[in-house]
């Protein structure tokens, strides 16, 4: 997510200097040698006179991180894009709050690191901004145009509604395709079942190869939120059960009907 950004900033703005930050060595040579960044730091103290910084690393990494910065300048805009909002935007200190923009760019790939980064990434994609009302005037102008420039539609959410939202439309179809995976690789022989494997299988399992590092941060903050989702499409999943085992065909003719609809608002 970060590299991909630093590439869009690059394509859209001119005389950029991007600073690049990262506890992995592996990672910060790769930025470097990708052209990602045009030099890297480990001292956070380099962005304290930034006219923008990114945190664009796991959630509970943004949560510690953001403790770091204990006043910032008045022109500097903070943004984050973590995949969970309310613990987060609860945990800024408020000497910073002005500064920070909650941000969650609704786009990404399974792939991470340095190397999976994607110019256009972010065109054309949604970008949700969170508790808007308690960034500071300039953050929420300079957050809006940067977003607009790079091609992003906004939208605006309370940081709860927002982690209620994601848990069904982001946070659950991870859970289901580590699922998926894990079931298929219990089985007596999972090479022979890949070998069928079509389209269909490889979208449903393709998240499964997303960063269980990242992945464990979101589910353990909207762990309330993702419970629900589970269990709300464990009632579908069941209902689809009880029907196939009851052999009532027109029934889940009409159940798989229902589910088509979904397509109509998309």
């Amino acid at each position: 997510m970060g590299g991909s950004f630093a590439l869009a900033l690059k394509d859209q703005y001119a005389n950029l200097e991007i600073i690049g930050y990262d506890h992995n060595d592996q990672h910060c040579i790769e930025a470097l040698q990708l052209q990602l960044v045009d030099k890297i730091t480990d001292d956070l103290e380099t962005f304290y006179d930034r006219d923008l910084i990114i945190l664009a690393i796991p959630v509970d990494g943004i949560i510690q991180v953001l403790q770091e910065f204990d006043s910032l300048p008045e022109t500097t805009t903070l943004i984050d894009f973590g995949s969970t909002k309310k613990k987060i935007v609860d945990s800024v200190p408020p000497s910073i709050r002005k500064n920070f923009v909650a941000a969650h760019p609704m786009t990404g790939t399974e792939k991470f690191g340095p190397s999976a980064a994607i110019p256009d990434l972010y065109r054309g994609q949604v970008v949700v901004l969170c508790n808007i009302e308690e960034s500071g005037e300039h953050q929420q102008k300079f957050a809006k145009k940067i977003f607009t420039d790079l091609g992003m539609k906004i939208f605006y959410m309370e940081a709860q509604e927002h982690d209620r939202h994601a848990a069904f439309i982001s946070h659950m179809p991870h859970a289901l395709s580590y699922a998926l995976a894990n079931t298929v690789m219990k089985q007596e022989n999972p090479k022979a079942i890949i070998a069928l494997a079509g389209g269909g299988f490889r979208d449903m399992s393709r998240i499964a190869k997303s960063s269980p590092n990242m992945w464990t941060d979101i589910f353990r903050q909207n762990k309330e939120n993702l419970i629900r989702a589970v269990q709300c499409f464990k009632g579908e999943l069941e209902r689809c059960e009880a029907l196939v085992t009851d052999e009532k065909w027109d029934e889940l003719y009409t159940w798989m009907k229902e589910a088509n609809k979904l397509h109509e608002i998309l």
